[in-house]
């Protein structure tokens, strides 16, 4: 069963709409004992970092989400999802994050014909090997809505880059820990065998 962490925060019901279209067991909760009981566990987000952050630790989440990771299952962050696991976000911040991932969140810089937010569909490049892609193909092209891109100081765990201005990380992986910028939910053929892909891992 994936459980798919509800903290009043993100499109829950598209996600989970999402796994089971490629017939996965999904569960929108913020049971600690559900989440810890899960084979596969999934941090969406939608908002604000600092508010995020907020609500996991008062519904209690931020527990049952380290010892997740710790047990080895594989975990899936997505978009605002990724960018918590990081230290820092400067967004209104700076504001800690869940610290799993060393480095920061920085805003996208003010480049001459590119809008902030970055929104509609944009490239991936692949950076290194995984399950999580496997039968996409490098330079596909997923759905991103953001204002702010995550920067691990350790690099080699960039799964895919993507330039918007600059080049950000835009997945990264680290054993069982994987989490995109884009919207797989939002990505149609190429986000439904992402999903695919994450709910076989074992």
């Amino acid at each position: 069963m994936i459980a798919i962490i509800d903290y009043d925060m993100g499109n829950l019901r598209s996600v989970a709409k999402g796994f089971e279209k490629v017939g996965a067991d999904a569960l929108v909760t913020r049971d600690s004992r559900a989440i810890m009981d899960a084979s596969h566990v999934v941090l969406p987000g939608v908002g604000a970092f600092k508010d995020c952050m907020r609500n996991l630790e008062e519904y209690g989440l931020v527990e049952p989400i380290l010892k997740s990771i710790e047990k080895g299952k594989p975990f899936l962050g997505i978009c605002l999802g990724l960018q918590l696991l990081f230290e820092e976000s400067e967004e209104f911040g700076p504001h800690k994050g869940l610290g799993v991932i060393r480095g920061r969140v920085k805003r996208f810089p003010n480049t001459p014909g590119l809008k902030v937010p970055h929104m509609g569909w944009n490239e991936v490049r692949k950076k290194k090997g995984s399950a999580l892609l496997e039968g996409i193909e490098d330079n596909s092209f997923f759905y991103f809505v953001h204002s702010y891109y995550a920067s691990p100081e350790d690099r080699s765990i960039d799964l895919t880059t993507t330039d918007y201005g600059v080049e950000f990380t835009s997945a990264i992986e680290r054993d069982n820990v994987m989490a995109c910028q884009f919207h797989p939910e939002k990505s149609q053929k190429t986000g439904l065998k992402g999903r695919d892909n994450f709910r076989r891992m074992r």
